[in-house]
């Protein structure tokens, strides 16, 4: 698992960045969440993993607010997301960047006008201030210039991931929250995107929350790791502590077939290194 550095995590006893408490989701009669704790500390890349139909989507849709839980808080940067008002909420939202699984590009804008809605949105940045932001958010992205003016369809699927990261980016946020940022990439792209992940972490001092099923991502990336199963988060700690813990789902995704091979790959690189 990657260090750290010690002056981006959380010293011991701060408030966490998010913290949700005795949460419970239902869907009619499904139950999805019940009585779900969760701290994230800032600085931290944290990876959550969980079968599917566990909910992961569900719960980070509830963290940013985009879906009211049935029972339970979600704290969001010292703010009681579902308790707080208006005002104070669309602060927050200010805050954070979003990117969801499929990227949510809207196909008629080009890259550029992607990064530029929010832009224009939530700050008072004119047409052309906001085009020039948004060509740094470009570059900081790892994408090419030339691709400021290429519509989503015309891109990549790994290149469509760093447009939508572009514009997560977009409001300097201080938590990122990714949803499967490499499902569907060859493992080259997935990897160099994990990279930039955790380049853009230790510069720019951002807390990231990731729901991932990706294991070489969990290995290289997260400083931490959040099991979600039997309706609750089962463990969250280092990587380490979370394949040592004794439950059938943890022990069979950890140390089954792929979740070996992803370790020795990773404890092969380090040695390398």
């Amino acid at each position: 698992m990657s260090a750290t550095p010690a002056a981006t995590v959380s010293a011991p006893g701060a408030s966490p960045v998010i913290a949700v408490q005795d949460l419970t989701t239902r869907f009619g009669t499904q139950l999805v969440h019940e009585h779900l704790d969760l701290d994230v500390p800032r600085g931290a890349i944290l990876g959550v993993v969980g079968g599917s139909g566990t909910g992961k989507s569900v719960l980070l849709r509830t963290i940013i607010g985009l879906r009211r839980p049935d029972a339970g808080h979600v704290h969001l940067l010292g703010e009681d997301v579902y308790a707080t008002s208006t005002m104070q909420r669309i602060a927050v939202e200010r805050r954070i960047g979003v990117l969801f699984q499929d990227g949510a590009l809207f196909s008629s804008m080009t890259v550029a006008e992607n990064i530029c809605v929010p832009l224009l949105e939530h700050t008072a940045l004119g047409a052309r201030d906001a085009r020039r932001l948004a060509t740094l958010k470009i570059a900081l992205a790892g994408l090419p210039q030339d691709a400021r003016d290429k519509y989503p369809s015309e891109l990549s699927g790994g290149m469509r991931k760093r447009a939508a990261l572009a514009r997560a980016l977009a409001l300097d946020p201080e938590i990122l929250f990714l949803d499967e940022p490499t499902s569907g990439l060859d493992p080259i792209t997935a990897a160099g995107f994990d990279r930039l992940l955790r380049t853009l972490r230790d510069a720019l001092g951002l807390t990231v929350y990731m729901n991932t099923h990706d294991l070489d991502s969990i290995h290289t990336v997260c400083d931490r790791v959040a099991v979600l199963a039997d309706r609750r988060v089962l463990v969250a700690a280092d990587l380490a502590t979370v394949e040592r813990y004794d439950h059938p789902w943890v022990q069979d995704y950890f140390r089954g077939p792929r979740g070996r091979t992803a370790g020795a790959a990773y404890a092969d690189a380090a040695q390398e290194a």
